[in-house]
């Protein structure tokens, strides 16, 4: 099944062979149990895509039998470290060779920039299988020593089958971010992407099987979540454990789906990241760093900076430099190089930031966007959303308060570094903030004062793979990245030895 035709540009576009999007199990693409599909639909111009495959409860049955089967089998899960990393290494590069029809894919699933698409997500998706080919041959067993005839070996091994329920605002590059790393240690899988972003999880599945990864090993089953395909996976007894990006209401109910069955768990949830800029910042770059925190991928990142803090000795100077950048930020068709903002993910989307927005009209003042872009002619049926600027409200509305995931930006003053680092914790989530100032001593005493799993210092969005990745409170539990993320996805076995 080829689902696009070879490219040398990414401005050419996928040619699709008119088939419905598959469920991938077992090695093979197959249709669901129930006969049953829904639409894809390009949010940038509200055309269908291609219908995909709506996978249930059965269908995940089918897939969860593959993987166990393949585990215990052995043909990937006994393989020497070594050539299991040979094999990442191996899907990485693939993943470049096909970086145009990927993007593009990406791009027509989910109104972003392609230029986002085709220089960030994908090959950052390339780069995770490379990272964790890497850093899983570096792993070392531990060996602890009584006397000369006593010793205790603690050694890594697969759990088994892993469920893998990913996000569509970063479709691809987050599901490598989790099957690299269940993938390399050993485990068998079953990603439910998300239904918004189907097409990528379903070439991905096409490399894999080019790649001859042994079947049952990497299963792709599409659907949906509430009483669907993901609520089932949750729920299946053999699936050993469960890593979800996503929003907070669902993490919890997975939460209380895999209680059952004692699943591991790993969640990165929601989040409310805060900008804070001090008098004594480095204003040009705080400012421009600042807007693009807030408005890149349409504000639909979870590391988005969603939360402007000005001190207000700066404000006056800040305000019409914010309201200057965003007005020359390109709005408008994904396929053109110039864009950097595209479409909002989809009607349902739109429709819940535009009721934030109606309730930032009443509660504070608007002082840029709002508004849904429809022209020219070619835009009005994509959900296009003119980047939005707020202040005067409350730090208690919601705006400042819930994660909005789109395009719309408060802006709050505060007066001293308490009152700061108040407002930055004033919040249920913990995922992200970002300070600008050149005081050293105020930057380290802010690293220790707010409660969120990554602190920017004078910049944003800066990552190191090896680094753990997650937040606190209401934005999730357990980490990601290097070495958390190979131990979330294998147990710990202690050997001891006596020797007579």
């Amino acid at each position: 099944m080829t689902l696009f035709v070879s490219q040398s540009s990414a401005s050419v576009s996928p040619v699709s062979t008119g088939e419905t999007l598959k469920l991938y199990i077992d090695g093979a693409f197959v249709d669901p149990l129930a006969g049953e599909t829904f639409a894809n639909i390009n949010p940038a111009t509200g055309a269908l895509l291609n219908q995909v495959a709506r996978g249930e409860s059965a269908d995940i049955e089918l897939a969860v039998h593959a993987a166990k089967r393949s585990f215990e089998a052995g043909s990937w899960a006994k393989l020497p470290m070594k050539a299991r990393c040979q094999k990442l290494r191996d899907l990485g590069d693939r993943i470049l060779a096909r970086r145009d029809a990927l993007a593009m894919a990406e791009t027509l699933d989910t109104g972003k920039p392609l230029s986002e698409s085709l220089n960030g997500d994908i090959p950052r998706a390339a780069q995770n299988f490379h990272f964790f080919a890497e850093a899983a041959a570096q792993l070392s067993e531990e060996c602890f020593t009584v006397d000369r005839m006593e010793r205790h070996f603690s050694v890594r091994e697969p759990l088994g089958v892993v469920g893998l329920i990913t996000p569509w605002n970063l479709p691809l590059y987050l599901a490598s971010w989790k099957i690299a790393p269940a993938l390399v240690m050993g485990n068998s899988i079953v990603l439910k992407p998300a239904e918004w972003t189907p097409t990528t999880a379903t070439l991905l599945a096409e490399i894999f099987q080019e790649a001859e990864i042994p079947p049952g090993v990497f299963n792709v089953v599409h659907g949906f979540g509430t009483a669907g395909s993901g609520e089932a996976l949750t729920r299946h007894p053999e699936v050993k454990a469960i890593s979800f990006t996503g929003e907070t209401v669902t993490g919890k109910t997975i939460m209380k789906a895999a209680a059952d069955s004692l699943k591991k768990i790993s969640f990165e949830l929601g989040g409310k990241g805060a900008t804070v800029i001090f008098e004594d910042a480095d204003l040009p770059n705080a400012i421009e760093t600042a807007v693009k925190a807030a408005f890149r991928n349409q504000g639909q990142i979870c590391l988005a900076g969603s939360r402007l803090f000005v001190q207000r000795s700066v404000l006056a100077e800040v305000l019409p430099q914010v309201l200057k950048q965003v007005a020359s930020i390109p709005v408008g068709d994904p396929l053109q190089p110039e864009t950097r903002m595209g479409s909002l993910i989809s009607a349902e989307h739109y429709e819940k930031v535009m009721r934030y927005i109606e309730l930032g009209r009443q509660e504070g003042q608007l002082l840029a966007g709002g508004t849904r872009l429809t022209q020219p002619d070619a835009l009005a049926k994509g959900y296009f959303l003119e980047p939005t600027v707020f202040i005067n409200l409350s730090p208690q509305s919601a705006l400042c308060q819930e994660e909005i995931f789109g395009p719309v930006l408060p802006i709050i003053a505060f007066d001293t570094e308490e009152e700061a680092i108040h407002l930055v914790n004033d919040t249920p989530y913990g995922l992200s903030a970002s300070v600008w100032s050149q005081d050293v001593n105020r930057c380290h005493r802010l690293s220790q004062e707010i409660r969120a799993g990554i602190l920017w210092m004078n910049c944003w969005f800066a990552r190191d793979l090896r680094t753990p990745f997650g937040g606190m409170k209401a934005s999730g539990m357990g980490r990601e990245g290097g070495r958390y993320a190979l131990e979330f996805f294998s147990e710990f076995k202690t050997v001891c030895y006596r020797y007579q």
